[in-house]
């Protein structure tokens, strides 16, 4: 047995075509690393500067708010929320949210006053593969919600392969599967694609489409650009005005059928010709963040976070739509109490060299 282990040894180690193949990916290997090349990031968060970070649609909310935070430990991290709401949309008047992490492992679970349960676990294989699951249980037929992540992130690429809701149980495959890889060319350029398979059920022909996309990156801005084969185009321009202030722009154009053609479905459409610019800006002063935005629909949004005392936090949310003639305001107040010794694991934590949770 060690003979033939020996032998099978030699011929992958002194093969004139394997010794060949391996130079060729050592030599390619050594150019890519002289290049200098960075990771790009992912394809779903390509505009990430600009539709997270300034735009405040992941923020607005309406009606009273209020948050109560209690952290038990930094390192693990590990904290219990309860949240309340008051004439809100979209929000339920009570919700209890409990999290925690470690350089490997990040839990959260979420339930509100309906019996609406989500949770999410994140566990984190090496330093560059990540697999992350999220579920979410609902009162009623055909709530329930299952999103499997993995993500692997390279010195100068990051390739990502996402499910929802998958299942065998009906004799086949069904469910969404989104594959998407984004490549480093240049210190300032990646490029990349997306693609997405669906089925919906068996008796439903399987539908698919493809998104390529783009980002260049300055010195103090970014742009990103994402088009699809049926014709929709998105478009992002982030730039950094100064040390405080970033401003962002974003433009979606339609003008082709819905995806899938005949299927319909989750992906399925009629045809339409529309599209939507947002502009948006963010300052950041000592003790308070300010967002605003407008978009072509008639729609001004703004958002004020200000930090009145170390554990208190007022938020000013506004919505003014011009074309239909309706405003919506939201206040909330965020409380975070956390004990005498979570300073001293913080000041610790600062000066650990181990990694954040994968969140």
């Amino acid at each position: 047995m060690a003979e033939e282990k020996a032998t099978a040894a030699g011929f992958f180690s002194q093969n004139a075509v394997v010794s060949a193949l391996r130079d060729t990916y050592l030599s390619f290997s050594e150019r890519r690393e002289a290049l200098g090349l960075s990771n790009p990031g992912t394809v779903e968060n390509i505009a990430r500067e600009v539709q997270k970070d300034v735009f405040l649609t992941n923020f607005m909310f309406t009606g009273l708010r209020a948050d109560l935070t209690k952290a038990f430990s930094v390192a693990p991290l590990f904290q219990v929320s309860h949240a309340f709401s008051m004439g809100s949309q979209g929000l339920p008047p009570y919700t209890f949210a409990a999290l925690f992490g470690t350089s490997k492992v990040f839990l959260q679970g979420n339930i509100d006053n309906d019996g609406q349960l989500s949770a999410r676990a994140n566990y984190r294989w090496n330093n560059a593969f990540v697999t992350k699951t999220n579920a979410q249980i609902a009162p009623g037929p055909g709530q329930a919600m299952l999103q499997l992540d993995n993500d692997y992130t390279g010195k100068d690429f990051t390739a990502s392969l996402k499910s929802l809701n998958p299942s065998f149980l009906d004799g086949g495959l069904t469910g969404i599967f989104i594959g998407s890889y984004l490549q480093s060319l240049t210190p300032s350029l990646a490029v990349g694609l997306e693609a997405i398979w669906q089925r919906s059920a068996l008796n439903a022909g399987p539908e698919t489409a493809i998104s390529y996309c783009a980002k260049y990156k300055g010195s103090n801005w970014i742009a990103s650009a994402q088009l699809q084969e049926q014709g929709a185009l998105s478009t992002s321009y982030w730039r950094r005005l100064s040390e405080k202030v970033e401003a962002g722009v974003d433009l979606n154009l339609q003008a082709a059928s819905g995806m899938g053609g005949r299927g319909g479905g989750l992906m399925g459409g009629g045809s339409r010709k529309e599209g939507t610019t947002t502009l948006g800006a963010k300052y950041d002063f000592r003790a308070s963040t300010f967002r605003a935005q407008v978009d072509s629909s008639g729609k001004l949004s703004c958002l004020l976070e200000k930090r009145v005392a170390p554990v208190v936090q007022l938020t000013f949310a506004g919505e003014l739509d011009q074309f239909k003639q309706q405003a919506k305001i939201g206040l909330a107040v965020s409380i975070e109490a956390a004990g005498d010794d979570l300073v001293e694991q913080q000041e610790k934590a600062a000066g650990s060299t181990a990694p954040p949770p994968p969140f």
